[in-house]
């Protein structure tokens, strides 16, 4: 009991851990393409609208940048989407079945929505192959998880994910003597466990090395296709690097949306974000 205890006490409070929650008998309906809708959302707080009539529309498989300065209501979107905040109006469909506002926030990761916020969160005292064991998607009330045994199913699940993420040679080692990017990793593979349909990626690569921004990109672009992500980031040779389509938010509301060289260029978006306008 002192294991579980620990782990406990290592979960952040403003954290929604996807592997403590089975997922929910909801089917997933992406018949149209499209696995994520917003629109006409907005929220309000003390008088500031933070998100603004906002429209958005992701495509299952597509691998999204999202960029805006700062107060533009990009961890807002992201907080509507896994339920941590609640629209005044609009509506969020996850596909064409799934209301995601009548969905609590442990019922909206059990989906298939996995969120990674900019700080690592990891069990830095367990081994990286237990980390992944215990995000992998089970049940884990406390009897089944004190009682559980790894299938070869399971096992060969592990193993994938570790060559995803990169760290098959560290499988062994503390989470905690990891560097900065193998933590950004880990708890890629930690959310990859739970096989979502989408991933929320908060930052990825502040604070990395350009070697491990490389691999990032790289990890990030294998993703696409076999889930749907989002990625909110500010360093644009990133974004450059692996986004097909970046969405630009102004004030909570989309500005400019295309190719790189496209909002780059579009001139709403150079005054008020790239070229340092009012």
């Amino acid at each position: 009991m002192k294991t579980l205890d620990n782990l406990r006490a290592a979960m952040r409070r403003d954290q929604v851990w996807d592997f403590m929650v089975p997922r929910q008998a909801l089917e997933l309906d992406m018949s149209h393409g499209t696995i994520l809708y917003l629109e006409d959302i907005s929220v309000t707080f003390d008088g500031f609208r933070a998100i603004n009539h906002l429209n958005l529309y992701i495509d299952a498989g597509e691998l999204r940048c999202i960029i805006g300065p700062n107060g533009a209501g990009k961890t807002t979107m992201m907080d509507i989407i896994t339920g941590k905040t609640r629209p005044d109006t609009g509506t969020a469909w996850f596909g064409q079945t799934i209301d995601l506002l009548r969905l609590s926030e442990p019922e909206i990761a059990s989906v298939g929505i996995g969120r990674k916020f900019q700080k690592p969160t990891v069990f830095e005292q367990h081994a990286v192959l237990e980390n992944l064991e215990l995000a992998m998607a089970a049940d884990k009330r406390v009897w089944p998880t004190l009682l559980a045994r790894l299938t070869p199913e399971q096992r060969e699940r592990i193993d994938e994910v570790l060559e995803t993420i990169g760290l098959q040679d560290q499988r062994d080692q503390r989470a905690g003597a990891l560097s900065h990017g193998q933590k950004q990793w880990l708890e890629i593979g930690m959310l990859l466990m739970q096989n979502p349909y989408l991933l929320l990626v908060d930052e990825p690569v502040a604070g990395m090395t350009h070697q491990e921004m490389d691999r990032t990109a790289e990890l990030l672009r294998s993703l696409a296709g076999k889930h749907s992500v989002v990625v909110v980031e500010h360093d644009m040779d990133f974004v450059r690097s692996i986004a097909d389509k970046v969405t630009v938010l102004h004030q909570g509301s989309v500005l400019a949306e295309g190719s790189m060289d496209e909002v780059r260029n579009d001139p709403r978006v150079i005054e008020v974000y790239l070229g340092g306008g009012p």
